[in-house]
């Protein structure tokens, strides 16, 4: 997925108890689920006000579908 366009996003960092729980990116367009896999340290924290740089990923599923999946590349707190 090098290829992918490179995302700004800017949201809230929430845990979902759905499925095994998950975490998400709020926007106020729209939920984003956030690849845990890919994570950077100190991101998966809840209520936490973000802005994201990410590429989103059509390939990957997950048990909490809760929104697209996305691939966090870097993040700064807002």
């Amino acid at each position: 997925m090098a290829d992918a366009e490179i995302l700004t996003l800017t949201g809230t960092v929430e845990r979902s108890t759905l499925g095994l729980g998950a975490w998400s990116l709020i926007t106020p367009e729209q939920t984003y689920e956030i690849d845990q896999a890919s994570a950077p340290e100190g991101l998966l924290a809840a209520q936490q006000p973000v802005a994201v740089k990410g590429r989103l990923r059509p390939d990957v599923m997950t048990t909490a579908m809760i929104g697209p999946v996305i691939e966090v590349l870097s993040f700064q707190l807002t």
